[in-house]
């Protein structure tokens, strides 16, 4: 019989905040502004202050719960516990499904910068197969390889906001900006695509088997990382709006790389090439393992097969899980648009923390860190920012959530029926 192997607590503080800040900064800062600004212009700017706040009552609820729960899964396992089995399989269902999307959009966008014309989706696959073996080599070496993305990201963000701040066609575009342009659902609709881009601490808690400490750890990590993302977030789309104006952000298909091109400094251009691969390498990263360990935890609860909750003797990681998950990041790759995966994976994330902050509510005594009125800000945050959405990205997220529903029905009947 195969021993029942456990993930080794080799995280620290350090590394979980560059694990978070590798998602958050990857996942949206080079792909995210331009939707955003198609449903706001510059409204976007309020949108990603509205994002931000329901990003930090989410983050309150994450790190309250992760103390109290140490664990793999993230809000999957805060919803069984502190409310029911029910709330945490949809939770974990929709992270999965949310995730995944994630995955595929980060991987076209790395092979949008990186890749030859006509060559995107072969080495958009070529980038997850890869990342997928770099995980399996255990939780140290994906650490240590996020830590390397992401200074070298934050090199390339500060090139871009050097180079448009000293662009003087910019400056008008700055002056003329009217924050109301796209009206309360506009702007709405731009925090919900730009929530996209402040998931990323999820995964932090998703790894709480894996940290060392972690109910003081997690709690720490979750905050630095977003309140670093955020900064970064605001610093950059400013300076893009400066640079392009809302019109042009909007249309572009890459709108840090048009900055520096607007800007006249060419030789920047080749920096921003490689700083947006690069983020979204890290952002890939780090979401196969997040997406990892909330399927082990599933897995081990029955919610999935429970084949996938294997862990590998020697590298302490969930590999059978890390495989499947990039054999269907790979079939999304060659067959998803990548702003549609942007809104169909904002409307899972948003049911997934919608969840976390009624597990937090919950919660009393001891274990509550922040007042309740956070989590209920949060909890209705996150369901009119997922309401606000494009509507193909409602539809289709309901549609998966509620397929994975009916799926845990069928599964629950047929086993009640066996043990009769």
């Amino acid at each position: 019989m195969t021993p029942p192997y456990t993930l080794a607590r080799r995280l620290g503080l350090g590394d979980a905040v560059f694990i978070g800040l590798g998602s958050m900064i990857g996942a949206g800062v080079f792909a995210a502004f331009a939707p955003a600004a198609q449903a706001a212009g510059a409204g976007l700017l309020v949108g990603l202050a509205i994002a931000g706040f329901v990003a930090y009552c989410n983050a309150a609820a994450s790190a309250q719960l992760a103390a109290a729960h140490p664990t793999s899964g993230g809000t999957y396992a805060y919803g069984r516990a502190e409310i029911g089995p029910w709330s945490g399989f949809v939770a974990g269902w929709a992270f999965i499904i949310g995730k995944l999307a994630s995955c595929a959009a980060m991987a076209l966008t790395f092979a949008a910068y990186a890749a030859p014309p006509g060559w995107e989706r072969p080495v958009a696959i070529a980038a997850v197969a890869a990342l997928a073996v770099v995980n399996l080599l255990g939780v140290t070496r994906t650490a240590q390889l996020t830590r390397v993305l992401v200074v070298i990201v934050l090199l390339a963000l500060a090139v871009v906001v050097a180079a448009g701040w000293s662009s003087t066609a910019g400056a008008e575009g700055l002056s003329d900006m009217d924050l109301w342009t796209g009206g309360g659902y506009g702007i709405l609709q731009s925090a919900g695509l730009l929530f996209f881009a402040f998931a990323g601490y999820a995964r932090i808690a998703t790894m709480g088997e894996e940290v060392r400490d972690p109910s003081r750890t997690i709690p720490r990590a979750i905050m630095l990382a977003l309140g670093l993302a955020l900064v970064v977030y605001a610093i950059v789309g400013v300076t893009v709006l400066m640079a392009l104006g809302p019109g042009g952000t909007a249309a572009s298909s890459a709108p840090l790389f048009d900055t520096v091109a607007a800007s006249g400094w060419a030789w920047a251009q080749p920096v921003v090439r490689i700083g947006a691969a690069v983020a979204s390498l890290g952002a890939l990263l780090a979401l196969i393992a997040g997406i990892g360990r909330t399927t082990l935890a599933m897995a081990r609860e029955d919610d999935l097969p429970r084949s996938l909750a294997a862990i590998h003797p020697r590298y302490r990681v969930p590999h059978r899980a890390e495989i499947a998950i990039a054999v269907v990041v790979i079939v999304a790759v060659a067959t998803v648009d990548l702003r549609g995966a942007i809104g169909f994976s904002s409307f899972g994330v948003l049911v997934y923390y919608f969840i976390a902050n009624a597990a937090a509510f919950r919660q009393s005594g001891s274990a509550r860190r922040f007042p309740r009125i956070l989590q209920v800000l949060g909890a209705v945050g996150c369901g009119m920012l997922a309401l606000t959405l494009p509507l193909a990205a409602v539809i289709g997220g309901a549609v998966v959530i509620l397929v994975g529903i009916g799926g845990r029905l069928v599964v629950l009947e047929l086993r009640q029926r066996r043990a009769l």
